[in-house]
């Protein structure tokens, strides 16, 4: 069964100046480029978790995906990634596994996202790594699900859970894709000058 994919969309960008998720790049906001990378790379059902500008998100999502708000997101990407966990066990059927990625990352290409993908499984516990870093996105099979949403606290997301796990396998990405991250308008336009070489296909 393909995995779900996660996207965690809910963060205000104080730094950024607004909610990542609405920024554009290429006139392409980044929540949008961010699914398309997921059902790109073979995940589904899309679940994209919002917070801040909420009704703004949203209404940028194309038809089937599905929207859920973290109540508590302004605590950081934890709250964030309990609410898309909750979101995807409510499910009829529950996916064997969830692969999570993050608004913020347009170097996160869908040939990444299809190798992790390809792991999927009830039990997987896969993260991309780039030249040996461990990074984003991560493959979560529902078997740790529990144990996620336990550590994930503040901003740490999964990465407490995954922090020496003795089942945690690192896949290489850096073939295939970039993992900075887009937290200020300066980074926005170091991602735009890194082209010629497409972010996203």
């Amino acid at each position: 069964m393909a995995p779900a994919g996660l996207l965690l969309a809910a963060g205000a960008g104080r730094r950024m100046g607004r909610p990542k998720a609405l920024v554009a790049l290429d006139g392409e906001p980044l929540v949008r480029r961010a699914v398309r990378v997921l059902a790109d790379g073979g995940c589904g059902p899309l679940v994209v978790v919002v917070g801040a500008a909420a009704e703004e998100v949203e209404a940028l999502l194309p038809a089937g995906v599905r929207a859920v708000v973290a109540d508590g997101w302004a605590e950081g990407m934890g709250a964030s990634l309990r609410a898309g966990l909750a979101a995807l066990e409510a499910l009829e059927p529950v996916p064997d596994a969830a692969l999570v990625h993050l608004v913020d990352l347009p170097g996160v290409t869908a040939a990444a996202v299809a190798r992790l993908a390809a792991r999927s499984g009830p039990d997987a516990l896969v993260r991309a790594a780039y030249a040996g870093r461990p990074a984003h996105p991560v493959l979560l099979g529902r078997a740790h699900w529990p144990g996620v949403r336990a550590a994930a606290t503040g901003d740490a997301g999964a990465r407490g859970y995954l922090a020496g796990h003795p089942d945690l396998e690192l896949v290489e990405c850096g073939d295939l894709a970039e993992p900075d991250d887009v937290d200020t308008p300066e980074q926005l336009a170091e991602a735009l000058r890194r082209r010629p070489r497409p972010l996203a296909d």
